[in-house]
């Protein structure tokens, strides 16, 4: 068997892997992505489907939550080696939000970052602590010499480029200057947008659209999952994308599957 020239490294809020598995089946089968994060799982760890990502070719690691929550990390043909689960800092936070792993020789952090609205209030105050908890340990991660990747949803529209309508989210959680501070301190570590970096100043890069007034359909969106990578993977980059094509589907999740193509190892 040749070896693989790159990599390919998505992230996909799935939002209900029970209701949505044909979704995520058939987007497998047609991207083909080596290693995926996944987040709102919105099913506990017995629901979910490992045999029917087995049979498509993908091993998987979870962490999963009734109702909310939940992340997975997916190799394909291969079963990720956990590292982590959980963030660190905050023993009594019970919410399925962080997985980690190595795949394909990357360490592989998939999170699934807080919304925080409504703001203020404590759901936006939780939001900003998580994002301080996922800062310090982003940090242990950013200067390692190997490769590594923190992909998923962000709930983080890091500049006005990012959204279609900035005046329509100013009271929106996902865009106070809080949160983008802590966003840009992320980045402040060594980490790289790596979307940006590939495709620069894009207008209309997208990977949400939410359900009301056909706002996918006529690509009223925001970035708001993202792919960071450490000084080790940036020079690998090769290309980046979104595939809008099925958040364009009949039932399909708000996200669209979000990824980045690296030179291989």
């Amino acid at each position: 068997m040749a070896r693989k020239k790159t990599l390919k490294l998505a992230t996909f809020n799935v939002n209900g892997i029970g209701k949505r598995l044909p979704h995520l089946l058939a987007w497998l089968e047609a991207a083909r992505p080596d290693v995926v994060a996944l987040q709102e799982l919105k099913a506990p760890d017995a629901a979910f489907p490992a045999q029917a990502l087995e049979a498509a070719g993908y091993g998987a690691i979870w962490q999963g939550q009734r109702a909310w929550n939940g992340v997975a990390l997916l190799g394909r043909d291969t079963v990720p080696v956990e590292s982590r689960r959980g963030l660190p800092g905050d023993p009594d936070d019970d919410q399925s939000r962080y997985i980690e792993a190595a795949v394909h020789g990357i360490v592989v952090g998939a999170l699934y970052l807080p919304n925080g609205n409504p703001q203020p209030g404590p759901k936006f105050d939780y939001k900003l602590a998580w994002m301080q908890r996922l800062a310090r340990h982003a940090r242990t991660l950013a200067g390692l010499p190997h490769p590594v990747v923190l992909m998923g949803d962000y709930n983080v529209i890091p500049t006005d480029q990012d959204v279609y309508d900035p005046k329509a989210w100013r009271k929106d959680a996902l865009i106070q200057p809080e949160v983008r501070a802590a966003f840009e301190r992320l980045l402040a570590q060594g980490w790289t947008d790596a979307l940006r970096h590939v495709l620069g100043d894009t207008e209309g890069l997208y990977t949400f659209w939410d359900h009301f007034r056909q706002h996918a359909e006529r690509d009223r969106g925001l970035r708001i999952d993202h792919l960071l990578v450490n000084a080790a993977l940036v020079d690998r980059l090769r290309k980046a994308g979104v595939d809008r094509w099925l958040r364009l589907e009949p039932g399909a999740s708000d996200h669209a599957p979000t990824w980045i193509e690296i030179a291989a190892g």
